[in-house]
């Protein structure tokens, strides 16, 4: 058992909470074991037996600092080979982001760079992001494949996750996206590739449990929406969840397609018309603001208060890869939605951590503290959840919790 004593501001991010209201406790202590959350509230309140020095339990002081939940980083590329800073340059100089594709750059350069890698040297490279990534606070990191495109590397990248997920105290949620573009060996027979996903690499998959999601990325010169349409029915058929990249470039329906599907996230949206907010709030499905790709990429921000105000909740993620968003700093990108986004602090800290729980179908399991709750928190030094996002540096994470032990 561990109790935190002299919490500065303590921010518990109820599920039920409007996504403005983070819970938040001035002046507040928290205890915590193992198996979850014990009790939250006012120091002045904290129970008799969790004020006795003599409970055998770990006490810290935290000296007026910030507890917040284990951030949920819920939209990642964790696994691929190689980078493509000489495409930063070239986006710069004013190419956009389908040009360096058309170029040979872009999703199918690092496909050759993933295949390429051994899956030794993926999980090196992947573990050491994800020990970056719990420096931050991010105790859970959804991860999707996609950089591998034919059978041997999409289990390849799956496969690292299982290992890492299994070795490493964050926790890992899998997402297969073998539908990110079409691989350049199926150019000519895009139904050829479609037919691999379908009857053979979703039923494999679902079967070795190797992923918990099917996502796919609805635009032009990747899928179109009948052909998601047919990936992501084989995926619910065999049990998989569903996400969807939607509308990043342009308004392709992608938000009314992921709300038909009754997917549990879409993500991206920053072309998403009205029309497609409207079905995303009737189908109750998260949108996924991923403000680090609209910096990098020079694009529109996901449209955070024209979504929150239809009653659509809005997770904020990193979507960490190595071209349109290098950087698995998730307070820095919570940083930049409330900046780009109008999102005020608390909207954003639920975003990344209650929000992005319900995007990865957990949310009656981690992103709160509330008594029941994994014990997943981070303590940051400063004294208030509007100051650590309005002053950033660069890590104000001074410890991280995992199931109640210090990682």
């Amino acid at each position: 058992m561990v109790v935190l004593e002299h919490i500065s501001e303590l921010a518990t991010c109820p599920p039920g909470n409007p996504q403005g209201d983070a819970g938040l406790i001035r002046d507040a202590a928290l205890v915590a074991a193992a198996d979850g959350i014990l009790w939250v509230g006012r120091m002045a309140d904290l129970p008799g037996p969790y004020r006795e020095h003599g409970t055998g339990g770990q006490r810290l002081d935290c000296r007026g600092r910030l507890v917040v939940p284990g951030l949920v980083d819920c939209h990642t590329h964790l696994c691929f080979g190689g980078w493509r800073g000489d495409e930063f340059e070239q986006r710069l100089a004013g190419a956009s982001y389908q040009d360096i594709a058309a170029a040979g750059g872009g999703i199918l350069r690092t496909v050759e760079a993933t295949r390429a890698a051994t899956a030794a040297e993926l999980l090196e490279k992947a573990r050491d992001a994800l020990d970056g990534m719990l420096r931050l606070g991010v105790t859970t990191v959804e991860c999707k494949s996609g950089y591998g495109l034919d059978e041997a590397n999409e289990l390849k990248q799956l496969q690292v996750y299982r290992e890492l997920d299994a070795t490493h105290p964050a926790d890992l949620v899998p997402t297969f996206l073998g539908a990110h573009v079409v691989p350049p060996e199926y150019r000519d027979d895009r139904d050829a590739y479609v037919d691999l996903l379908c009857e053979r690499l979703i039923p494999r998959i679902a079967d070795e449990g190797l992923a918990l999601f099917c996502d796919a990325f609805v635009e032009d010169g990747a899928y179109t929406a009948d052909e998601a349409r047919r990936i992501l029915s084989a995926a619910r058929d065999r049990g998989l969840g569903i996400k969807l990249h939607a509308d990043q470039l342009s308004d392709g329906g992608g938000a009314s397609l992921a709300a038909a599907f009754g997917a549990v996230s879409a993500e991206h949206l920053e072309y998403v018309s009205d029309d497609g907010i409207a079905d995303l709030a009737r189908a109750g499905t998260v949108a996924v603001s991923l403000p680090l790709a609209s910096l990098y990429l020079g694009e529109r921000y996901l449209p955070a208060r024209r979504l929150l105000d239809a009653g659509v909740p809005v997770a904020v993620a990193t979507d960490f890869n190595p071209g349109s968003a290098p950087s698995y700093h998730l307070p820095f990108a919570l940083t930049l939605a409330c900046l780009n986004q109008a999102m005020t602090p608390q909207e954003a800290l639920n975003g990344a951590t209650t929000v992005a729980a319900r995007a990865l179908a957990r949310g009656d399991r981690i992103g709160s503290l509330l008594p029941g709750y994994r014990a997943d928190f981070a303590i940051i030094d400063s004294p208030a959840l509007n100051h650590w996002l309005y002053h950033f540096v660069p890590n104000a994470c001074v410890s991280v919790f995992k199931n109640g032990t210090a990682c």
